[in-house]
């Protein structure tokens, strides 16, 4: 794996970020939602969001 430069570690960690809180909201909206194929693809997304996360993660080492 390439080295990062400070810039790109930033960055990486502000996507992170922004990652954990689709997640965090994601999980929130489908909890209210009341229609069970939109329940299901909220919480789809949530799982993607998710998985980006890990991805991601795999950079910082």
């Amino acid at each position: 794996m390439a080295h990062l430069t400070t810039l790109e570690l930033e960055d990486l960690r502000h996507i992170i970020g922004e990652q954990k809180l689709a997640v965090e909201k994601l999980n929130a909206y489908s909890q209210a939602c009341r229609d069970p194929e939109l329940k299901q693809r909220v919480e789809q997304f949530a799982r993607q969001a998710s998985d980006n996360v890990q991805r991601l993660m795999t950079f910082l080492g």
